[in-house]
């Protein structure tokens, strides 16, 4: 069993490192995680940023949506201590679970969940993430399966921060080459050099109190008429 288990993590991890992009490896992250553990009936990565907002990153089923909303709408939630407290939070059963009264009961009768499993899953300078497991099923989630969860858990934040670093360096690239295509149109048209070209842009973008990049998109697709610098 546990050789079993081994092979799947890494299976899981390297399929997982082979998707470009976060949407993507979320997807497939919760798609393990539902046929990972046997009696997860629905799983979601469940983000809270600043002010507590709660936002639902992925999902397999739209139950997982309804749950998140309702911990946003309550400000209680299994998600939402997991990711305050930093732990795992593991409930048997919602209906004699008195820790959040109301999103339970809520859950329980509107969405016919019964039990869930929320593990912390990554960090960052905007939001903090949990993965989020429920079943329909009284004590879904047994020893095994919450230790299992709880290493799926490290390769799935693993993954995001790999798909999350290399969005941000893609994203880095293209931004990079449209403002260097906004100053090319600028050195072509007006004879100015690279570093003129380039003061141009920013005094546009403080003078209209728009972001760089976006005054970049608009030189390179409509052209703008600007004075030459004088230095």
């Amino acid at each position: 069993m546990a050789d079993e288990m081994a092979e799947l993590f890494g299976d899981a991890a390297r399929a997982m490192a082979a998707e470009s992009g976060v949407p993507p490896t979320l997807e497939h992250a919760l798609a393990v995680a539902h046929d990972l553990l046997q009696h997860c009936h629905y799983a979601g990565v469940t983000v809270v940023k600043a002010h507590r907002k709660v936002v639902t990153a992925a999902a397999t089923d739209p139950i997982v949506e309804r749950a998140d909303a309702l911990q946003q709408e309550l400000d209680e939630g299994p998600a939402i201590q997991s990711i305050v407290e930093h732990e795992t939070v593991h409930s048997r059963d919602l209906l004699q679970d008195t820790r959040w009264p109301t999103w339970s009961r809520r859950v329980t009768e509107d969405l016919g969940v019964r039990s869930v499993l929320c593990l912390q899953l990554f960090i960052t300078e905007q939001s903090i993430g949990a993965l989020s497991l429920y079943s329909t099923r009284v004590d879904a989630f047994d020893a095994d399966d919450r230790a299992a969860a709880v290493i799926f858990a490290a390769h799935v934040a693993v993954a995001m921060s790999a798909a999350e670093t290399e969005h941000n360096l893609d994203t880095a690239l293209v931004n990079r080459l449209a403002i260097g295509q906004a100053e090319g149109m600028l050195m072509q048209r007006y004879g100015m050099s690279a570093d003129q070209a380039f003061a141009v842009l920013v005094r546009i973008s403080q003078d209209t109190n728009r972001k760089l990049l976006d005054v970049s998109h608009q030189i390179a697709t409509e052209g703008i008429d600007v004075e030459k610098p004088t230095s």
